[in-house]
């Protein structure tokens, strides 16, 4: 089984979860969406098992950044062109544990999936 770790570099959240996976002895591969980019297969993939509200990050300045225009009325298929077009829309991390992905980082989570 082959993990791997999708997110932001310079994103708090996914730092700690890049740590805590290092610190437990988790072997992952780290997918940086700014750098390594987002098909839309997988995007909607994931849409279509965690939700494309959980997926949208409305909390960071890239969402407030949007124009009314693009926030207000948003459906599934305007808010996945939207993260394919500016992945740091995605809610971070995303983490791919083969038959099943965590959206977010909590550390008693990821300790029941590798302790």
């Amino acid at each position: 089984m082959t993990t791997t770790l999708y997110g932001i570099t310079h994103c708090d959240t996914v730092r700690k979860a890049r740590r805590w996976l290092d610190e437990h002895g988790v072997a992952y591969r780290f997918h940086d969406f700014r750098r390594d980019g987002i098909d839309r297969q997988q995007l909607s993939a994931w849409s279509d098992e965690l939700g494309w509200e959980a997926l949208l990050n409305r909390r960071g300045t890239t969402w407030r950044k949007l124009s009314d225009v693009q926030r207000d009325g948003i459906d599934a298929a305007r808010a996945l062109a939207l993260m394919l077009e500016q992945p740091a829309l995605i809610k971070r991390p995303v983490l791919d544990i083969g038959g099943r992905r965590v959206l977010g980082f909590d550390p008693r989570e990821y300790a029941t999936l590798f302790d």
